[in-house]
């Protein structure tokens, strides 16, 4: 137990889903950077196309690379955003886009991938008090997300989705891959993002309990939701009311650059 939208809510959601490593691997050392074939397998498709509920008009003139080559394109457009400092401080340098999509797929169910984390997990150690009978976050387990919840307030939310948009197709294809070949991840996008702003408040002191090696809830209705959702719940109220109203920002930012035609 000592240790996961886009630029910033890479950072720290995507940060913070590292530490739902530590989270449920407490007696295991960090896993080496993965390669793309540990990508969790997806539900196979349905035979029929859903229909797109939130498109993204891009730009197809606008010259992308291939998305194996993508690493280099990427590591510059978030070191515009973030600094390479702390780009180098929290990312992996490889499999970027891979890496965000196949988290970003995996927040709103039950796991979160652990060998396909776009960031470097947390260093400090997951902060708990009392008794082996009766044992619960601590509250100065919110600190060691600080970091994180200060880049995240700091990111021009505007700037963020327009680097998103204009390497969508790259993001587009990444989704298929993981075996969505008819379905528009930019639509999971705004699910990840709801399923985060619908994360209750934890209120007071959280209770554990350990029925094996890893930590679980105590209460049965919070160990039954999301992975996402647990990652809010353990960072904080404050920490967390912070975090949706950044989310808040970047799911308008998405959704208002859908076509006209598009919005009721």
């Amino acid at each position: 137990m000592k240790r996961t939208i886009w630029w910033v809510l890479l950072v720290f959601i995507l940060g913070s889903a590292a530490t739902y490593y530590y989270w449920q691997q407490s007696l295991q050392q960090s896993v080496p950077p993965p390669t793309h074939s540990e990508a969790l397998p997806a539900p196979s498709a349905a035979s029929a196309a859903p229909a797109i509920r939130h498109p993204l008009e891009t730009d197809p003139a606008r010259p992308l690379p291939v998305l194996g080559d993508s690493d280099a394109a990427m590591w510059k457009a978030l070191a515009g955003l973030l600094g390479t400092e702390s780009l180098t401080k929290f990312f992996y340098p490889d499999l970027m886009i891979r890496r965000i999509v196949a988290t970003i797929d995996n927040l709103p169910r039950k796991k979160a991938p652990v060998r396909m984390m776009p960031v470097k997990p947390v260093p400090q150690p997951f902060a708990r008090l009392g008794t082996v009978d009766n044992t619960v976050i601590s509250p100065g387990n919110a600190a060691r997300y600080t970091a994180y919840v200060t880049i995240a307030q700091a990111v021009d939310a505007p700037k963020l989705v327009n680097a998103y948009i204009h390497f969508y197709p790259l993001f587009q294809r990444a989704y298929e891959e993981l075996g969505y070949p008819k379905r528009y991840f930019n639509d999971r996008l705004v699910e990840a993002l709801d399923d985060l702003l619908d994360a209750p408040d934890s209120g007071g002191p959280i209770k554990l309990t350990q029925p094996k090696v890893m930590y679980e809830f105590a209460d049965p209705a919070l160990e039954a939701r999301s992975a996402g959702q647990k990652i809010m719940i353990r960072m904080g109220s404050k920490n967390a009311a912070k975090v949706k109203a950044k989310l808040r920002e970047i799911r308008h930012e998405v959704t208002r650059r859908e076509p006209k035609l598009n919005r009721p």
